[in-house]
C-alpha cells in the first residue's frame, strides 16, 4: 500500500499543476491538440460576418497530415489574434462566421517552421479555400543524420493514447512485454501475460494489421519479439465500427519503425543482456515510384525458475461438516531457454499519383526447452490428521516450436490532392503452426540416482491456425462537415490439433493412450459489414454513429467420432460516440457506447490435455460460444500550457465471459491409484461487470524534463451460476514515466509501476511492481547510440502467487520469475537521409479473436 500512496500521491500532484494551470484565458473550441502544441491563445474582440477560411496543412517533405497544428487569424497590423483553431487528425482546418476584411493567417507547430498568408475576404469573396498548406521541418544537420523536434513518450490524441517507444531510452533491447508495460491503460505480468483496464479481452494489431505471432498466444509473441523494432503503441478503448468488434477492452496497436526515405539507408543494432540478448539489422531503398524495406531481428533469453504448488482436498463442498483427505505438496525447479528470428519484407510501388500499391511478407519462427526437477509429495488424512503417503521425484523435459508467415497486399485509390475520399481492397494470408512435446521420468522418492524409472510419459502435440482474410474499406465525405465510411470483410479460419500421449510403466515399451489422443479440426468463417456517419452538429458537437452487421459459422470435429458439431450466429454491434468542444483551446468531453464480441481462439479450444503435472491437468473446450460485451465511456481530455490530462470513467459488462473453470475430480493415477486432480478448461459460465476510472497525466516541469503517469482503479464483479461462487474486489494499478535530456546526447530515462492482486472467478492472484532505469548516450556524430538499461536492479526474483478454491480443495500456486536485468545495447544508422512523400497506409484489421493468455491451458 505505501507504493500505491506514493504513486497516487505523485499523480495527485500532477493532476492539480494541470488542473490549477486552466486558469489560462479560454479560446476557440477545436480538435484536441498533443502536448506541445502552441499554447491557448487569447482572442481580440472581432465583428462576426459570414467568412469563411479553410484548408489542409501537411508536411512539407512526407506529405502527411500535420495533426493538431494551430491556426492563428491575425489582424493585418498588431499581433493579437482575431480567431483561431487548430488542425484535425487529418490537417483539416476552419474558420467561420468572420467579418469582411484583410488577415494575416499563421500557421505552425512544435518542430516545424511557421508559415503566414495574407488573405482578404470581400463581397462575393466571403468564403476562401486555402487548399494545401506545406509546413517545413525545422531541422539540425549532423553529417549524414538529421535531428528533428521530437515527440513527447505519451501522447493523447481524440480517439487513442499514443506511446512513443522509440523516446524512451529504457527500451533498448528490451523485449515487446518490456515495452507494452509502458503503455497507459496496460498491464503486463512479469509471466507475459496482458490486460487493458483489468481485462484481458484484448485485441493485438500489429501495423494495423493481424498477425500469426500473435495468433494464439499473447504472451509468448510477447516475450519474443524485439523491443527495438517498435515505433509506438496506441490504445485504443472504443474503437469504431470500421474495426472488428472483438476485444470488449478495446484494441492495441502495435507500430513498428519504418521509413519513407530515398536512396539507401538503414540501421544494425546489438544488445547483450543478463536476461535476453538480441540483434537486429533493417535496410530500405527507395527510388521514384519504387520502394522495398527490410529487417532482420534474432534474439536469445534465458529463464531460470522456481514453483510451488500447495493444496489442501476436502471430502464434501461446504466448510459445515468438512473434513480434510489429503495435502499436496510439491517443489519444480528448473532451467530454461529459447531464442528465434523474424524478418519482413515489404515492395511499395505508385504507378500514379492517386494509386498505391503495397506487398509485404513477415515470417517468424520461435523456440525453448526447460527442464525442471520435480518433487512431489502427497499425504492422505484421515480426518484432519496426516496419514498414508504418495510421494515421488520426476524429471520434466518441456519443448516448444513456432513457426508462422503472414502474406499482405493492398491497393489504395484516393481521389486528388486534399481530397478525403479513398478506396481501398487488402487481402491477407496467415499461417502459425505450434509443436509442443514433453517428457516425463517418473522415480520413487528415495531414488536420488535415478536408475530405473518406475513411469514414463510422452505427448507431440502438433497446433496450426490458417486464416485468410479480404477486406475493402470507402471513405466518401458528404460535405465539409460529413462522412460517410463503409466496408465489408471476410475470414475463413481453420485451426486444427493433432495430440498423441504415449505411456511406459517400469522397462516396459510405450503405448498410446487412445482416449488421450486424437486430431481435432474447427473451422470459423466470419462474413461483415459495416457503416459509419460522422457529422459536427454546430461549432461544438461532433458525432459518430455506426455499427457492423457479422455473420459467424462455426464447425467442429474429431477424427474418428461421430457428432460433428456445428453452430451459427448473426449479430448487429452498434458504436456510437457525441464529442463535446470545451472553451479551452483543445479540450474535449467525450460519450461513447459499444457493443463488442470475442471469438475463441485455438488457445482455449484446442482440447488436448497436458498432463505434465498429474495433479493439475489444463485443456481448452472446443464448443465454446462467443462473448458479447457493452461498453459504456465518459472521457474529459485536456490540454494546458503543454500539459495533458485524461480521465475516463467507464463500464463494462459481459454476460457469458469466458472464464477459467477449475474443478476437482478423482482419477486413477499410472499407478493404479485414486486421487484428486484440479482441472482447468474454460467455459462460458460467468458474468463480468467492471467499472472504474482511468486517470492519465503529462507535464513539463523543465524543458529538458517530462513527467507522465496512469492510473487506472475499478471495481469488479465476477458470478457463475454454473459454478454456484461469485467473487469481487477493487482493483487498482499506476505508473510513472519520467525523462530528462542533458548536454552533449546524454539522457536518462526512469520507469516504474505497481499493480494489486488480480480478482479471478475462483480465487485471487498477487501484486507486483517493476522498475527500470536507462541511461543513452549519442555517439558517432548523432549516427550512433550507446545505452545501459537496468531492470529491477534492486530485486532478483518477482514473486508471485495464484489463490483459488474448488468445490472440494483449495489450492496456492506460487511462482519465483527471474526479472533482474542488465543490458548494453548499441545502434547505428546510416545512408543517405532525403525524404520522401508517403502515401497513408491501410491495414487489416482482424480483432475478433479472444487470444491466450500465456497460462498455457490448452494449447502445449
Amino acid at each position: 500500500m505505501k507504493h500505491l500512496f506514493a504513486l497516487l500521491l505523485a499523480s495527485t500532484s500532477l493532476t492539480t499543476h494541470m488542473a490549477l494551470a486552466q486558469g489560462a484565458a479560454p479560446a476557440p473550441a477545436g480538435a484536441a491538440r498533443p502536448a506541445g502544441a502552441a499554447p491557448a491563445i487569447t482572442l481580440a474582440p472581432a465583428a462576426k460576418g459570414t467568412g469563411r477560411l479553410s484548408g489542409t496543412v501537411l508536411d512539407a517533405t512526407t506529405r502527411q497530415p500535420v495533426e493538431f497544428a494551430t491556426i492563428t487569424l491575425l489582424p493585418p497590423v498588431g499581433e493579437k489574434p482575431v480567431d483561431g483553431t487548430v488542425c484535425d487528425d487529418k490537417g483539416r482546418f476552419a474558420l467561420k462566421g468572420l467579418a469582411a476584411g484583410e488577415y494575416r493567417v499563421v500557421i505552425s507547430f512544435i518542430g516545424y517552421g511557421s508559415k503566414t498568408q495574407i488573405v482578404s475576404l470581400a463581397e462575393g469573396k466571403m468564403t476562401q479555400d486555402l487548399g494545401t498548406v506545406t509546413l517545413q521541418t525545422e531541422t539540425k544537420q549532423l553529417n549524414e543524420v538529421t535531428v528533428t523536434g521530437e515527440r513527447p513518450v505519451v501522447e493523447s490524441k481524440p480517439d487513442r493514447l499514443v506511446y512513443n517507444a522509440v523516446q524512451d531510452n529504457t527500451n533498448k533491447g528490451a523485449t515487446a512485454a518490456d515495452v507494452l508495460r509502458k503503455a497507459p491503460m496496460v498491464s503486463v505480468d512479469p509471466d507475459g501475460n496482458l490486460q487493458l483496464r483489468g481485462s484481458g479481452n484484448v485485441r493485438i494489431l500489429i501495423n494495423g494489421k493481424p498477425s500469426s505471432v500473435v495468433a494464439s498466444d499473447v504472451a509468448q509473441a510477447l516475450k519474443q519479439m524485439p523491443g527495438d523494432q517498435i515505433k509506438s503503441v496506441e490504445v485504443i478503448t472504443n474503437p469504431s465500427a470500421k474495426y472488428e468488434s472483438e476485444g470488449s477492452a478495446g484494441i492495441i496497436n502495435i507500430v513498428l519503425k519504418e521509413n519513407n526515405l530515398q536512396g539507401i539507408n538503414g540501421n544494425v543494432g546489438v544488445a547483450i543482456g543478463t536476461r535476453n540478448s538480441n540483434g537486429n539489422l533493417a535496410l530500405n531503398a527507395r527510388k521514384g515510384k519504387f520502394g522495398l524495406s527490410s529487417s532482420l531481428n534474432g534474439w536469445a533469453f534465458y529463464a531460470p525458475g522456481v514453483q510451488g504448488v500447495d493444496r489442501t482436498d476436502f471430502n464434501v463442498q461446504n466448510s459445515e461438516g468438512q473434513s480434510t483427505t489429503g495435502f499436496l505438496t510439491q517443489r519444480n525447479n528448473g532451467n530454461g531457454g529459447g531464442g528465434g528470428g523474424n524478418g519482413r519484407i515489404g515492395l511499395d510501388y505508385e504507378p500514379a499519383p492517386n494509386h498505391a500499391l503495397n506487398l509485404s511478407l513477415s515470417m517468424a519462427q520461435f523456440r525453448n526447452q526447460f527442464d525442471v526437477d520435480i518433487e512431489n509429495r502427497y499425504r492422505l488424512a484421515q480426518g484432519n490428521v496426516p496419514g498414508e503417503s504418495r510421494d515421488y521425484q520426476r524429471d520434466l523435459l518441456q519443448k516448444f516450436r513456432m513457426q508462422n508467415y503472414d502474406l499482405t497486399g493492398s491497393y489504395t485509390r484516393t481521389f486528388g490532392q486534399g481530397s478525403r475520399r479513398e478506396w481501398s481492397v487488402l487481402g491477407q494470408h496467415s499461417r502459425n503452426q505450434r509443436r509442443t512435446f514433453y517428457n516425463i521420468d517418473q522415480f520413487a522418492i528415495d531414488d536420488d540416482a535415478h536408475s530405473t524409472p518406475e513411469y514414463q510419459e510422452n505427448s507431440p502435440n502438433l497446433a496450426r491456425n490458417r486464416e485468410t482474410t479480404l477486406q475493402t474499406d470507402y471513405v466518401h465525405p458528404l460535405t465539409e462537415t460529413q462522412t460517410v465510411e463503409l466496408g465489408g470483410k471476410l475470414i475463413w479460419r481453420n485451426v486444427g490439433s493433432d495430440y498423441h500421449v504415449n505411456k511406459a510403466y517400469g522397462d516396459g515399451a510405450f503405448t498410446e493412450d487412445a482416449a488421450l489422443s486424437n486430431v481435432f479440426s474447427y473451422d470459423q468463417n466470419v462474413a461483415a459489414t459495416y457503416a459509419t456517419y460522422a457529422t459536427n452538429l454546430g461549432k461544438k458537437y461532433t458525432a459518430r454513429l455506426g455499427a457492423r452487421l457479422e455473420r459467424t459459422d462455426l464447425s467442429g470435429e474429431f477424427q474418428g467420432q461421430d457428432g460433428r458439431f456445428t453452430t451459427d450466429y448473426t449479430n448487429l454491434l452498434p458504436n456510437l460516440s457525441l464529442t463535446r468542444n470545451l472553451k479551452q483551446q483543445g479540450s474535449t468531453v467525450r460519450v461513447s457506447y459499444s457493443r463488442r464480441i470475442q471469438r475463441p481462439s485455438i488457445f482455449y479450444l484446442n482440447p488436448y490435455r497436458n498432463q505434465t503435472d498429474q495433479y493439475n491437468v489444463q485443456f481448452g473446450n472446443p464448443q465454446l460460444d462467443a462473448e458479447f460485451s457493452d461498453n459504456y465511456e465518459l472521457n474529459w481530455n485536456a490540454f494546458v500550457k503543454g500539459s495533458v490530462i485524461n480521465i475516463s470513467p467507464y463500464a463494462r459488462i459481459t454476460n457469458n465471459a469466458i472464464e477459467a473453470k477449475r474443478t476437482t475430480v478423482p482419477v486413477v493415477n499410472s499407478l493404479g491409484e485414486t486421487i484428486n486432480v484440479v482441472e482447468t478448461t474454460y467455459g462460458n459460465i460467468a458474468r463480468n461487470q467492471t467499472y472504474g476510472m482511468n486517470l492519465f497525466g503529462s507535464i513539463k516541469p523543465l524543458p529538458k524534463w517530462d513527467i507522465s503517469g496512469n492510473v487506472n482503479v475499478y471495481y469488479v464483479y465476477l458470478s457463475s451460476v454454473a459454478l454456484n461462487t461469485t467473487n469481487s474486489g477493487v482493483v487498482y494499478s499506476a505508473n510513472i514515466n519520467s525523462g530528462y535530456k542533458f548536454e552533449k546526447g546524454l539522457s536518462l530515462q526512469f520507469f516504474g509501476m505497481l499493480n494489486s492482486p488480480r480478482i479471478q472467478l475462483q480465487g485471487t492472484s498477487s501484486a507486483w511492481q517493476m522498475y527500470s532505469v536507462g541511461l543513452r548516450k549519442e555517439i558517432m556524430k548523432g549516427k550512433g547510440d550507446l545505452t545501459l538499461n537496468a531492470d529491477n536492479p534492486f530485486t532478483k526474483y518477482v514473486r508471485m502467487t495464484n489463490d483459488f478454491r474448488t468445490q472440494y480443495s483449495e489450492q496456492t500456486n506460487t511462482t519465483r520469475i527471474y526479472n533482474r536485468g542488465v543490458r548494453m545495447a548499441f545502434s547505428y544508422r546510416f545512408g543517405k537521409l532525403e525524404n520522401k512523400a508517403k502515401r497513408p497506409a491501410r491495414s487489416i484489421r482482424n480483432d475478433d479473436q479472444k487470444q491466450g493468455d500465456g497460462g498455457g491451458n490448452g494449447q502445449q
